[in-house]
C-alpha cells in the first residue's frame, strides 16, 4: 500500500524547491499540517473512518471491577460482601442491590493480522483482497481500543504495548509496509496472564495446527478472537467449465474439466473446517467468526467488539 514518507518534504512531493515557504503562500503551520497528513496511512485513515461509522452504535466495553466510577446497581447474589449493599438503593424495593463500579484498568489487547501472501488474493477487481480488508478491520479495532483507553500490540512483533495516537501510528505503519517473510501460522509468543488476543486470518490451514496454537495461548491465560476472512469466491466457487486453480504459497496447481461438478463437495468441505474451528475456539474460551471481502466491514469490527466486550455476536448475515 503506496504511502508518503514523514521525512519527505511535501514541497518537494509538489514539485517545488523547498524552503520557509514564504514565497509561495505556504506559512510553517500548513507546511506542519500537510507533513502530518503526509506521515497519516491511508490505512489509517480509513481504519479511522470505519470507526467513526462503528462507534456511535455500538455500547462501551465496560466491566466490573476496582474503580471510582459508578457502572449500575444489580441484585445481591450469595456470596456477596455485606460492604457491596447499597441500602438506599435497597430500601426502594423489596429486594438488595449491590453498587458496581467500573473497572479502570486499561487492558492490553494483541492484534495479529495475517500478511502471508495467500493472504493477498481477490477474485475480482470489485473487491478488497483479503489482506487489505484484513489490516483495515485491524486497525479499526485498534483505533476503537485506543479510543477505550486500553492498550494494544502487535502480535508476534517486538515493540511493547503502547496506548493512544503513537501506538495507532505504530500498528498502522507495521501493517503498512510489506513483508515478505510473513507466515500464515499463528505468533507463538508468550503473552501475560489475562491478555486479549483478536487474530485476523483465512485460516485455511490445517485445523488442528491452528487449534494447538490456539490452546497454548488459552492455557497460558489468553482469551482471544478468530475472525475468518474469505473472497467470495473462495465459499461460493462460482467457477464453471475448465478451471485451473493455483496455490499462492505452495505452487501446487489443480485443473478440473467442469469446476461446477465439485462445487458442493468444496461448499461442504469449508463448512466442516469452519465447525472444526468454531468447536475449537469454543473448547479453549474463545470466540470465533467470519466475513465476506464483499461485505461491509463494519460487520466484522462490530463482531470484533462484541467479542472483546463479552455480548452476544453479531451475525454476518
Amino acid at each position: 500500500m503506496a504511502k508518503a514518507s514523514a521525512d519527505t518534504d511535501t514541497s518537494t512531493l509538489a514539485g517545488r524547491p523547498a524552503g520557509d515557504g514564504s514565497a509561495y503562500g505556504r506559512t510553517p503551520q500548513r507546511r506542519e499540517a500537510e507533513e502530518l497528513a503526509d506521515a497519516l496511512p491511508p490505512l489509517l485513515v480509513e481504519a479511522e473512518r470505519i470507526a467513526a461509522t462503528v462507534a456511535p452504535g455500538m455500547h462501551g466495553r465496560k466491566r466490573t471491577g476496582p474503580g471510582e466510577t459508578f457502572w449500575q446497581f444489580r441484585r445481591y447474589q450469595q456470596g456477596d460482601s455485606a460492604h457491596l449493599v447499597d441500602w438506599r438503593q435497597s430500601a426502594r424495593s423489596d429486594r438488595l442491590y449491590v453498587r458496581e463500579h467500573e473497572w479502570e484498568a486499561a487492558e492490553t489487547v494483541w492484534l495479529w493480522c495475517d500478511r502471508s501472501a495467500s493472504m493477498d488474493f481477490s477474485s475480482t477487481k470489485r473487491t478488497p483482497s483479503k489482506l487489505d480488508r484484513a489490516m483495515v478491520i485491524t486497525l479499526a479495532t485498534a483505533t476503537l481500543l485506543v479510543r477505550a483507553g486500553e492498550r494494544i500490540a502487535g502480535l508476534g512483533e517486538p515493540l511493547p504495548p503502547a496506548s493512544g495516537r503513537t501506538a495507532l501510528r505504530r500498528m498502522a505503519h507495521r501493517l503498512s509496509t510489506p513483508d515478505p517473510k510473513a507466515q500464515s501460522e499463528i505468533p507463538a509468543d508468550a503473552l501475560p496472564r489475562f491478555s486479549r488476543a483478536v487474530l485476523v486470518s483465512d485460516f485455511l490451514s490445517d485445523p488442528d495446527d491452528i487449534a494447538a496454537r490456539i490452546q497454548s495461548h488459552a492455557t497460558a491465560g489468553t482469551r482471544g478472537h478468530l475472525l475468518q476472512i474469505l473472497d467470495p469466491a473462495e465459499e461460493d466457487l462460482p467457477f464453471n467449465g475448465r478451471t485451473e486453480f493455483e496455490g499462492v504459497e505452495e505452487g501446487q496447481k489443480l485443473t478440473f474439466g467442469r469446476a461446477e461438478t465439485i462445487r458442493s463437495a468444496y461448499q461442504k468441505k469449508l463448512f466442516s473446517h469452519r465447525e472444526a474451528l468454531r468447536a475449537a475456539t469454543r473448547r479453549f474460551g474463545w470466540t470465533f467468526t467470519t466475513h465476506r471481502t464483499d461485505r461491509p466491514p463494519q460487520t466484522a469490527v462490530l463482531a470484533l467488539h462484541a467479542a472483546l466486550s463479552g455480548a452476544p455476536l453479531p451475525s454476518e448475515g
